[in-house]
């Protein structure tokens, strides 16, 4: 009968299907070990990418830094030129302020050409400019009496820098704030200079309405002009009005 089989009798497919998994499992070993070697290649692609990468950064770095070396080359044969000169014993003209000064400038336009050629430019703020926020950086106020130097800048501390346009480092200025109490006393002595002058042209001996001479050719003989048609306007106002005709101080005919 079908069911009265012998286990010898199932034997060999279950070896057949054991030596299936096992080779299955073995090509599946051969994967991994393959796939290993590849990512342990691309490991290896990768860590010389990368000191490719920081050795080619490095040279454009130095490359940059070039321009700055180059300056402190000549800063530092300048100021060593510069030294031994004024420690000479045998010098007889030793360097007034005028020679200083220029030295110091011609180290701040070396510090500047080496920025620029790292793309720095340096920007300068001459005094009497508006005040502008993202181009200065208040470091003092001035009190000024001018109504016109509120808000300006009076004086440049150091220069500010900027690249393509982005201001790196803003120019150290000071900014002119209008003192309250100095421009009351200019407007307070303008209107005094005005009292005075009224007063001058009434002065006796001087004004118009004086015994002596005027004192001037402008505003006393205008003013003296001027009463005299006032004067002479009421008197014939008067006589029309006496004679019964119009009467041109009131504006009404009677």
């Amino acid at each position: 009968m079908p069911g009265d089989a012998s286990p010898e009798a199932a034997g060999p497919p279950g070896a057949v299907l054991q030596a299936e998994v096992r080779d299955a499992l073995a090509g599946l070993a051969a994967r991994l070990d393959r796939e290993h070697e590849r990512a342990a290649h691309r490991e290896a692609v990768i860590d010389r990418l990368h000191e490719e990468n920081q050795r080619l950064r490095r040279g454009e770095l130095q490359a940059m830094l070039e321009p700055v070396r180059a300056a402190l080359y000549r800063l530092h044969d300048q100021a060593r030129r510069e030294s031994s000169r004024l420690a000479d014993p045998g010098l007889a003209d030793p360097p007034g302020p005028e020679q200083t000064a220029q030295l110091l400038q011609a180290v701040a336009d070396d510090v500047a050409d080496a920025l620029a050629r790292l793309g720095v430019e340096r920007f300068t703020v001459e005094p009497g400019a508006p005040y502008d926020a993202s181009r200065h950086r208040p470091v003092a106020v001035t009190p000024v009496g001018d109504r016109m130097r509120d808000g300006t800048v009076t004086a440049v501390q150091s220069d500010g820098f900027e690249q393509s346009g982005k201001v790196l480092r803003k120019a150290a200025v000071s900014v002119g704030r209008l003192d309250d109490a100095a421009d009351e006393d200019a407007a307070n002595k303008g209107v005094g200079d005005e009292d005075a002058g009224d007063k001058a042209d009434d002065a006796p001996g001087t004004g118009a309405n004086g015994a002596g001479r005027p004192a001037g050719d402008g505003s006393n003989r205008l003013r003296g002009a001027a009463r005299g048609a006032t004067m002479n306007s009421g008197q014939a106002n008067s006589a029309k009005t006496s004679s019964g005709k119009t009467n041109s101080a009131l504006g009404t005919d009677r």
